[in-house]
């Protein structure tokens, strides 16, 4: 056997692997991908008053800031200053600031957010119920009437859950909203009532 044909039976030999297919190599993915985005829970949060926030811009390092939202849901960021972040989903929040480099300061810029502090969202629970008193609102979640009335116990046998009274303010303006909540448990079509912060729920007495 020539030298030539020795040297080509090493070469099939190595480039064979242990099944007896073509070994192949691949070039290592990039390593400078975009971060990963928060999770969808976390995306669709809304940001109240006293939530730290934690902002990164992507391949702009002295961009990274973390800063708490304002009682009026506004805070500072480096560029363009005051942003009313409030009432906002982490999402929404996220595209404001983009949109608003994107004007004047960086050419499509990857901004994430995500919350490193959340505020504590209390609500308080009055009346015929087993538990009365205040509880707070889980991080990232939503609270309906009923999962609020469930947490404080449920009703005592003298409640008038036709009658459910939310107290709320907004804006410094004080509304009261009330609820049939034995009718709403009964139609299907009838959307949850949401309790936000702050809510104080009045479950009255009934009457004989």
């Amino acid at each position: 056997m020539t030298n030539s044909r020795i040297l080509c039976c090493i070469l099939v030999a190595w480039a064979v692997g242990p099944s007896g297919s073509f070994a192949q190599t691949f070039p290592p993915g990039p390593s400078n991908a975009a971060p990963a985005r928060t999770s969808a829970a976390s995306q669709t949060y809304v940001l109240t008053p006293n939530d730290v926030v934690q902002v990164k811009v992507y391949q702009e390092d002295d961009l990274e800031t973390k800063m708490r939202i304002a009682k009026d849901g506004t805070t500072s960021f480096p560029l363009i200053g005051t942003v009313r972040l409030g009432g906002k989903t982490v999402e929404q929040a996220a595209a404001l600031i983009r949109d608003a480099l994107a004007k004047d300061y960086l050419v499509n810029p990857q901004v994430t957010v995500s919350v490193v502090e959340y505020s504590k969202r209390r609500f308080t629970v009055l009346g015929q119920v087993q538990k009365p008193g205040a509880y707070e609102i889980p991080n990232e979640e939503t609270m309906t009437l009923l999962q609020a009335i469930a947490m404080a116990g449920g009703y005592t046998r003298l409640a008038n859950r036709g009658g459910v009274t939310i107290t709320r303010t907004v804006g410094g303006r004080k509304t009261t909203h009330t609820v049939d909540v034995k009718s709403a448990t009964t139609d299907a079509d009838t959307k949850p009532f949401e309790i936000l912060a702050d809510d104080i729920i009045t479950i009255p007495e009934r009457l004989f």
